[in-house]
């Protein structure tokens, strides 16, 4: 028995604004349904002692420190822009 109708696969496209035709949704609907079937597969597991992990590997911040520090002189910025005046640099317009 599928766990997951044309119908839905049809519902769940439209809300995604894809095109699908009618041999397109009976493959997508195959495709979830092994991935929902996969998905139950993992309810099975006996769960009881493992502790809740947000990642597979421990994982540690390896950023440097936020420090604040002189930036760049104006006129080594905009030396190299192609359009610039009075040390900014200018960009076609977007807005009228």
């Amino acid at each position: 028995m599928s766990r997951i109708s044309i119908e839905e696969v049809k519902h769940v496209a439209h809300l995604a604004r894809l095109a699908v035709n009618e041999e397109e949704a009976e493959q997508m609907r195959k495709e979830l349904d092994a991935i929902i079937t996969f998905a139950e597969q993992l309810n099975e597991l006996d769960t009881t002692n493992v502790k809740p992990t947000s990642h597979v590997l421990e994982m540690v911040n390896v950023l440097r420190e936020d420090v604040a520090k002189e930036g760049l002189p104006v006129e080594e910025v905009v030396k190299n822009a192609p359009d610039q005046q009075d040390g900014y640099i200018r960009v076609p317009s977007i807005m009228d």
